[in-house]
């Protein structure tokens, strides 16, 4: 694995506004790369939540309840679009107020949004996302103009190895000159992110690399030196601290590993106290065990 070459700031606690920067403070000042993914499903929350017969204040409440609880651990949260889009206006309304909380209790939010277009197109998608959070997800498929106007104005994590299993089918398809589909898109995203450096030697333009894909995450992170590492598929999709370890540099940075369903629906198997009590034990145990595996402890 290869480490990025630092660029120094004019002091160590001086962050500046970039977004990969940002985004390693906040991992900083917990202790341990670790994310938690918001994807809220009406049918899972807690009874405590329930404002009957109103879907957004509910979810609203969990949401809230949520971040509160893992704040103290995890410096960042991803949001899924999708569980409030499906809502319409109004879900994307609860979704921005939700992204703003979490920005002052001093969370970096990623909007996983996963767009992808080209022009004029992707110009829209990405004011959209502008101003509702500092880093979103992206199809990489249509190459770099349909990413670069989502890195004017903040960051964006490019899929480049998912943790679906269907992904494979893609993914690892072997080009003429023996390069994976998802080597290709690595080379790619190198290249272009190459133009987005920020203090830490890190890149605006990010990749998402799935816990569930060990030994590509090995062969990705060779090409990808300045690229952060968005990591799906921890916990509940069967990724573990082993599988994680080829996503970070040889420093221990450059990886953020996220997780979602075996945090926020923690209390479904705890059942001690609060709920918003079984969430925060769960993020505590996901930084603890990330930081570990890190020898961060």
């Amino acid at each position: 694995m290869i480490t990025p070459d630092h660029v120094a700031t004019e002091t160590d606690d001086l962050v500046s506004d970039h977004p990969a920067d940002q985004l390693l403070a906040a991992i900083d000042r917990v202790g341990s790369p670790v994310c938690v993914g918001i994807d809220p499903v009406l049918e899972r929350l807690p009874e405590d939540c329930l404002v009957a017969g109103e879907p957004l204040p509910s979810i609203d409440r969990f949401c809230r309840g949520v971040v509160e609880a893992v704040a103290p651990h995890v410096g960042v949260c991803k949001y899924q679009s999708a569980c409030f889009e499906r809502y319409g206006a109004a879900g994307v309304a609860v979704l921005e107020g939700l992204l703003a909380h979490a920005e002052r209790l001093g969370i970096v939010v990623i909007l996983d949004a996963k767009r992808g277009d080209i022009g004029i197109s992707a110009r829209h998608y990405a004011a959209a996302a502008r101003g509702r959070a500092p880093w979103v997800t992206v199809n990489a498929y249509l190459g770099t103009d349909g990413i670069e106007p989502f890195l004017e104005h903040g960051g964006a994590f490019a899929l480049a190895r998912t943790s679906n299993p269907g992904g494979d089918a893609l993914q690892r398809l072997e080009l003429a000159d023996g390069r994976s589909i998802a080597e290709a898109v690595a080379d790619l995203l190198a290249e272009a992110g190459d133009a987005h450096l920020g203090a830490s030697g890190y890149s605006a333009l990010g990749a998402v690399v799935g816990a569930t894909k060990r030994a590509d995450a090995e062969r990705l992170r060779t090409r990808m030196p300045r690229q952060l590492f968005l990591v799906p598929g921890y916990g509940a999709q069967g990724g573990g601290v082993d599988d994680v370890l080829p996503c970070f540099n040889s420093d221990g940075r450059g990886a953020v590993i996220t997780a979602s369903r075996s945090v926020i629906y923690a209390f479904d198997a705890d059942g001690g106290g609060a709920w918003t009590d079984a969430v925060g034990r769960a993020a505590r145990q996901l930084a603890t065990e990330i930081a570990d595996g890190l020898g961060r402890s």
